[in-house]
């Protein structure tokens, strides 16, 4: 059987970009600090990513942005980078604030700053929940020139006046899309009312849907926009199969058949609920399967182990939510199943980039029941991609 799948050469991606946007090829041709190029040498890049070549001389130079582009093509490196060259190292005061969906996200965000920066001497504290209100107070009396965390304890900060926003002159939103859905919004207000009126804002995602880009016109002044063209977003060498199943209970004996497939790599499992995951989990346990699990209701010390133990490599399959399927970079994930289709288009954008990130290769197995055949058609066709029924030989392919 010949599989196809939709292939994007990122250097010939069209970006949608408001005028005047220069296309940089070389991190030498954006004049960025001597010691900030020693640290992105150094962190393994050797040119800009598409994204990259157009998003950080914009920010750096102060105009408000509203960047998009497929997952796993370095946004994270290009606010990181665009963060670390906009601040003032001598001034120990907060700088910058860059807020994320999940708790996850914001910790590597900061390793990824902390990365980059490592020449640098920068400060970078992760602002997150479920964790110790005590050590977010030093840290921020300490002085940090970048936090990176989550609405709702970085609002609870800015409230306690732990961390004072006088001289934040920068506001990212990663992962913008959710940031500004229902769950956020009021909590992104509560914050960007407390920061100076001058504030530049950064928004990042792979997926912007219409009515958050209206939304934008209330707290951005005329943003540049490099926005990727909507039928690119599917995802380059990621190969993308079904597997048809009649009922609920076909799913279980068809995971266990493909089990020593997702061990030849590092495999997760999405399911669209915190009971289904710790459903499965037991399940596979139960049949002397090796998994772990992971899901928000989860305490965050627990969480934070099980991602270590997961990019050490000491477990290989991981089921999780939604939760993981943001910015999560998990080197080696070239296997994505999901076990439950996800809600929505964006998500399965989202899920799926865990695999092949940065150009390498990944699989995506879709489990699909009779009623879920309409919504795999809609992706397909909203993405412009195609996804054949899996063959036999999908360990070959991985």
């Amino acid at each position: 059987m010949t599989v196809r799948s939709k292939k994007i050469d990122l250097k010939h991606v069209e970006f949608d970009t408001s005028d005047g946007v220069e296309v940089l090829s070389t991190f030498d041709d954006m004049n960025l600090r001597e010691d900030l190029v020693r640290g992105i040498y150094a962190y393994g890049f050797e040119r800009p990513s598409a994204i990259q070549q157009r998003a950080i001389m914009p920010i750096v130079k102060g105009r408000d942005v509203i960047a998009q582009a497929q997952s796993g093509t370095g946004k994270t490196a290009t606010i990181s980078i665009a963060m670390l060259q906009s601040i003032d190292m001598e001034l120990g005061d907060t700088q910058v604030l860059c807020l994320s969906p999940t708790r996850e996200l914001a910790v590597q965000i900061r390793k990824v700053v902390l990365a980059l920066g490592d020449y640098l001497n920068v400060q970078c504290h992760a602002c997150i929940g479920g964790t110790n209100l005590g050590e977010d107070f030093r840290k921020l009396e300490f002085g940090q020139h970048i936090v990176s965390g989550t609405p709702g304890r970085v609002f609870d900060m800015i409230r306690r006046k732990a961390l004072r926003t006088r001289n934040i002159k920068m506001l990212v939103l990663d992962e913008a899309d959710e940031m500004l859905n229902q769950g956020f919004k009021k909590q992104i207000y509560d914050v960007y009312r407390f920061l100076p009126p001058a504030t530049q804002v950064i928004l990042v995602s792979a997926t912007l849907p219409h009515e958050i880009l209206e939304m934008t016109n209330k707290f951005m002044t005329n943003p540049f926009r490099i926005i990727v063209k909507r039928d690119e977003l599917t995802l380059e060498d990621i190969k993308q199969f079904f597997v048809a199943v009649e009922q609920e209970e076909w799913k279980f004996d068809t995971l266990c058949d493909l089990y020593d497939t997702l061990t030849i790599t590092k495999a997760i499992i999405f399911c669209c609920t915190k009971r289904k995951v710790d459903w499965l989990t037991e399940k596979m346990r139960e049949a002397n399967f090796t998994v772990s699990s992971m899901h928000g209701d989860m305490p965050q010390k627990e969480r934070d182990v099980i991602m270590k133990e997961f990019h050490a490599g000491q477990t290989r399959v991981l089921i999780t939510t939604d939760i993981l399927s943001r910015g999560i970079d998990v080197q080696e994930v070239s296997l994505v199943i999901n076990y439950d289709l996800p809600n929505n288009r964006e998500l399965y954008l989202h899920r799926i980039g865990r695999s092949g990130r940065f150009g390498r290769k990944g699989v995506a197995i879709n489990f699909v029941k009779m009623e879920d055949v309409r919504i795999l058609r809609d992706i397909e066709q909203y993405y412009s991609t195609q996804i054949d029924e899996m063959p036999m030989n999908v360990a070959d392919l991985i």
